[in-house]
């Protein structure tokens, strides 16, 4: 466990002399002294949404890009990147005044959303340079402070979080923010200023100084292994098939019929044809499920208006064998989009708000096709790995999404939907009306919205319990769940309610992974230091449908705290078996300030540790699995624990 450190930016540049035009020298000259400076700039200004590794990478590239083209520029365009105010008192280093100016344009343009006719800006495309090729970079993970400061960034417009950074970290007056924002694209920066005014304090425009935000001090993991091995080998199989395939486009036939957005056909396939006749879908008796052994996908009726719809049907077969160029496939990790090798199972066929839905299952995945009512343009088709499903994994698909919504198709076998809010564990569930054939009406999807306000999740009641569902933007919700490992039970108490809504806002950090289900165990309790009340350690741990790749987070929830503030995450690990049935154990810590200004290191281990221990920065040494040692501010401590058997362990990462 390494805590969190507290590192000084360096200071805004030296006086220099009134600009003129700059040229490349000064240019680089700049860039190279401030690199660090500028670096982080970009990192704040870029858009929260492109995740913490492409950020640093697109930051660094940013600042690369920020020379100047010929050997000078137009004396023109240096004026405008410098304030008057500083520009008069020539207090400001041109170089570096322009080559900021040229990071604060591209990190905003970075943010401008696509559009389709229009070519893209250089800025929003992922970055060539720099590269990491099987690693995952980002910044040194910071306390609560800085969560919660990142949490309200990501809730500012472009402008405005640029706008907070030159206030904050460039200690700029007003007038030369203004002046920076205008001279970078901004259109109205008094709009900016006054969005940033809502969060600007003191105490907040410190943190920009953290470890959290510095894009060059890095951590660096491994990528999902398992995952880059099937890419290699699937790669290897697509190449091989795309030469077979090549030789075959040649070779006469009259395909499959009117197909809609499938690419045509290779060449006749017997078996393959039955596989993609409607005629022969597999249609489950609507009382199955009543009398099965089974309980998941496979026991699922044929539902919908539209389940006699031939032509709709053979379009969704045909589109799934051989999805055409314009086809927006997705799939999760670890699902192959490949044709079924026999005839599907139809679940449903129907119209989901403006387009027409069909769910298919072959055992292994759940696939849903959707067109537009209006034509076949704009054709979607989505796979997801549903192996190993049980009635409470299979108690809902994801049918359809839009303007920020979702529905869901529910299993034959739930009797009641409803509607929670996750980040109010005080809140009762609201109902959710459904239609006979079992789709859900709209109900907001987090996994689509830009902040943490709300977090509605679905709740289903079958003929045993409650669960609760909530959206991460894949074809199968995530089940969530409380508990240890070894009994995971679902979200019934106000407890593991209050839990909850502190680990909702977490969920971002697990989404389009393929995660089956998410369970946060509260495996510590640890009185505070200087009476500051009693701590939470939660260990999240979510699964995935194809058994790899999960991603664990040890949390620490202070006392004190607002109910849906999120909690502070003390270590990270993904692909690791920590948290979890084979290896139930967790170990973490975090360096903290009690509120009379006393910093120490915390930690706290689940019950399989029987003493704890920091050396490096800090040393101390505690019997049993709660540990508190006096330190300073951005110490750095190794953390250790030892078992019953005396085997030692150290914390998760």
């Amino acid at each position: 466990m390494r805590p969190q450190d507290v590192v000084t930016t360096p200071a805004p540049p030296a006086p220099a002399p009134a600009p003129g035009p700059v040229s490349v020298e000064q240019a680089e000259a700049a860039l190279v002294e401030h690199y660090t400076r500028l670096v982080r700039i970009a990192y704040l200004v870029l858009p929260p949404s492109l995740g913490r590794n492409r950020r640093v990478l697109t930051a660094h590239a940013l600042v690369q890009r920020s020379l100047p083209r010929g050997r000078t520029t137009p004396t023109g365009a240096t004026d405008a990147a410098i304030p008057p105010s500083r520009r008069a008192l020539g207090d400001a280093d041109p170089g570096y005044a322009y080559v900021r100016g040229r990071v604060l344009r591209q990190a905003l343009d970075a943010g401008l959303p696509l559009k389709r006719v229009a070519c893209p800006k250089r800025a929003q495309l992922p970055p060539l340079l720099p590269h990491v090729w099987g690693l995952r970079v980002f910044p040194r993970s910071g306390g609560a402070d800085e969560l919660a400061l990142d949490q309200r960034l990501s809730a500012l417009s472009g402008p405005a979080r640029a706008a907070y950074v030159l206030r904050g970290l460039e200690e700029l007056p007003d007038a030369d923010v203004r002046h920076a924002l205008t001279s970078a694209g901004v259109t109205d920066p008094h709009a900016a200023l006054a969005e940033a005014d809502g969060m600007d304090t003191a105490g907040d425009a410190a943190l920009l100084d953290s470890p959290e935000f510095d894009p060059c001090s890095l951590q660096a993991r491994p990528t999902d292994l398992m995952r880059r091995r099937q890419h290699v080998k699937a790669a290897l199989v697509a190449a091989a098939a795309l030469a077979v395939c090549g030789a075959l486009l040649g070779l006469p036939g009259d395909g499959w019929g009117p197909d809609g957005a499938a690419a045509p056909p290779y060449a006749r396939n017997p078996a393959a044809e039955s596989a993609l006749d409607p005629d022969r879908l597999t249609r489950v008796s609507p009382t199955a499920w009543q009398h099965s052994s089974r309980t998941d996908f496979s026991v699922w009726p044929a539902r919908g208006s539209l389940t006699d719809d031939n032509a709709l049907l053979r379009r969704a077969l045909a589109v799934w064998a051989r999805p055409g160029s314009t086809v927006q496939v997705s799939a999760t990790p670890g699902t192959p989009p490949g044709p079924p090798m026999g005839p599907p199972q139809l679940l449903y066929a129907g119209e989901v708000d403006q387009a027409h839905v069909v769910l298919l299952h072959d055992g292994l995945r759940v696939v849903r096709y959707a067109e537009p009512k209006d034509g076949t343009g704009g054709v979607a088709l989505d796979f997801a790995r549903t192996d190993g499903a049980d009635a409470a994994s299979a108690g809902a698909l994801v049918a359809g999404r839009t303007d920020g919504n979702v529905r869901y198709l529910t299993a034959p076998w739930v009797r009641k939907t409803s509607v929670l809010d996750l980040l109010d564990p005080a809140s009762e569930p609201q109902t959710l009306s459904r239609g006979e054939d079992g789709l859900t009406d709209p109900l907001a999807s987090p996994a689509q919205a830009r902040d943490c306000k709300a977090w509605d999740v679905l709740e289903l009641r079958d003929e045993t319990a409650d669960r609760l569902l909530t959206d991460l933007g894949e074809l199968t919700p995530a089940r969530l769940t409380s508990g240890p490992p070894s009994a995971p039970r679902d979200v019934t108490g106000k407890a593991e309610r209050a839990f909850w809504a502190r680990t909702a806002c977490l969920l971002p950090g697990v989404r389009t992974h393929g995660v089956r289900s998410v369970n946060s165990w509260q495996y510590a309790k640890q009185p505070l230091p200087d009476s500051n009340g009693t701590a939470n350690w939660l260990c999240t741990r979510a699964e995935t449908w194809r058994g790899t790749g999960s991603r664990v987070m040890a949390q620490f929830q202070a006392p004190g705290t607002q109910a849906g503030a999120p909690a502070a995450i003390a270590a990270r690990a993904e692909d690791s078996s920590a948290c979890g049935v084979r290896d139930p154990k967790v170990l973490a810590g975090v360096l903290w300030k009690s509120r009379a200004g006393r910093w120490y290191v915390l930690a706290a281990g689940s019950g399989q540790f029987t003493s704890l221990a920091t050396s490096g920065g800090v040393d101390g040494s505690a019997q049993g699995t709660l540990l508190a040692v006096p330190a300073r501010a951005g110490a750095r401590a190794e953390l250790n624990g030892r078992l019953a058997d005396g085997s030692r362990v150290g914390a998760l990462h």
